[in-house]
């Protein structure tokens, strides 16, 4: 809306939004069924995922959102197995084998919770969380990869320094993980 008489423009609240963070969503509407899927289910389960490690174990709440951590780590490494954009050995590469970890890591965490092994199923935990998502999350920003395009391909290199923070973020938050056991 545009004012006179001393008052400035103001622009619509989703146009200053993609002027602050000016992704390019498109690659990501473009891309197969199977990689909106697994983006689907991989970014609530980081965010999820990062809350569930911060706060107190052993809750009710816990063990709620820790289920539907797993079931979103269970989608992601699934649909990862239907993304053949690096074809390698059949279609397959070998981020494919970081799958196969989460699928197995999932069914020990899962085991070892049952088991009341908290030291395993803790290790478990948090290996899917730093090796399934955060490393897999640094391959997708190689360039060439769709969520590069998604990420820098819109806007201003600050989002470089964006996404490092996250790195640094990540990297606290596993050193503070770390000091409670």
């Amino acid at each position: 809306m545009a004012e006179t008489g001393g008052q400035f423009n103001r622009l619509p609240a989703s146009r200053q939004f993609r002027q602050v963070f000016p992704m390019n969503l498109q690659p990501l509407l473009d891309a197969p069924l199977a990689v909106q899927i697994h983006v689907a289910a991989v970014l609530p389960a980081t965010v999820l995922g990062a809350y569930i490690l911060m706060n107190a174990k052993g809750t009710p709440i816990h063990r709620l959102l820790g289920k539907v951590w797993m079931a979103l780590m269970v989608i992601t490494s699934l649909s990862s197995f239907f993304i053949h954009e690096i074809n390698l050995v059949y279609g397959f590469s070998p981020i494919h084998l970081l799958s196969v970890f989460v699928l197995v890591a999932v069914w020990r965490a899962i085991s070892a919770a049952r088991a009341k092994n908290i030291r395993a199923h803790k290790a478990a935990v948090i290996g899917m969380y730093f090796g399934g998502i955060g490393i897999a999350g640094l391959f997708t920003l190689i360039p060439g990869r769709i969520m590069n395009a998604v990420v820098f391909s819109g806007g201003p290199s600050w989002i470089l320094l964006l996404t490092l923070a996250g790195i640094a973020g990540a990297l606290l938050l596993q050193q503070r993980l770390a000091r409670r056991t």
